[in-house]
């Protein structure tokens, strides 16, 4: 029996390596899926420089032309006697093609919004159930961190997810209510934290299983943090996301199918 111990040990390393392994394997083949999908969000101006503003991800669902990002990521309004629209942006050989883009539904509490793209439709990811998910499962996250610095390059992340956990926590005082605490009170919602850094560019990506691609929130960080997001100066190591089915219900009130894909 003793002799068998090295054997078994060595049994017991070689199958969590075979299993890291083909964890790292999976997310290799699904990468090439998943990135046409992912897009930059902000805004196109023709008669500024730079035209483009990169101001975060979105990523494309149902018909394809319908990206869902976060709700402060694209501008609020913009110059349009002058041209200047909401757009996404995505890799074109060595380029980048602009899509103008409208927003048509929009979930402020949550910080999520949906954009109606123009052009042919683009490859989609598919929604997954979000009530499946369990802390301590790894997951994947794929967009810009750092907007245009490096170009429209996405870049893909590990996340565990540390806690699933209502948005509202209650003040310590009555008197450090406000009025959107107390809107977030009425109207609580889960939320998910992850052990992971997200950067201002990563606001509105897809975290998604790294077997199926599916995806089970979208990267968010303001909810916590309270106002604009300051990572870049002071990484936290702790980033939120927005479950899925908050997606599935913006999507339902803009009368947007996703014809039996992912419901």
């Amino acid at each position: 029996m003793p002799q068998q111990l090295p054997t078994l040990l060595l049994s017991a390393a070689l199958g969590f390596s075979l299993s890291a392994f083909s964890a790292r394997a999976d997310i290799v083949e699904l990468l090439p899926r998943v990135k046409p999908a992912v897009v930059g969000v902000g805004s196109f101006h023709p008669l500024q420089s730079p035209r483009i503003k990169l101001m975060g991800t979105g990523f494309a669902v149902a018909d394809g032309r319908h990206v869902v990002t976060n709700a402060h990521v694209p501008p609020a309004s913009v110059e349009s006697e002058k041209g200047e629209s909401i757009a996404v942006f995505l890799r074109e050989g060595e380029g980048v093609a602009v899509r103008k883009a409208e927003r048509v539904a929009s979930d402020p509490e949550r910080d999520l919004a949906l954009l109606r793209i123009e052009g042919a439709p683009l490859p989609t990811l598919r929604l997954g159930d979000a009530a499946r998910a369990r802390e301590g499962q790894l997951y994947y996250f794929t967009g810009y961190p750092i907007g245009a610095v490096l170009g429209l390059h996405p870049a893909t992340h590990r996340a565990g997810l540390a806690a699933i956990a209502p948005v509202f926590s209650q003040p310590a005082s009555v008197r450090n209510l406000t009025p959107k605490l107390i809107r977030r009170a009425e109207d609580s919602f889960t939320i998910f934290q992850l052990d992971a850094t997200a950067y201002p560019g990563n606001s509105g990506s897809p975290l998604y299983d790294g077997d199926s691609g599916e995806v089970i929130a979208v990267i968010n960080s303001v909810f916590v943090k309270g106002a604009k997001e300051n990572v870049l100066r002071d990484p936290s190591g702790i980033t939120y996301a927005i479950p899925v089915q908050y997606v599935r219900a913006l999507l339902d009130r803009a009368g947007v199918s996703l014809d039996g894909r992912g419901r």
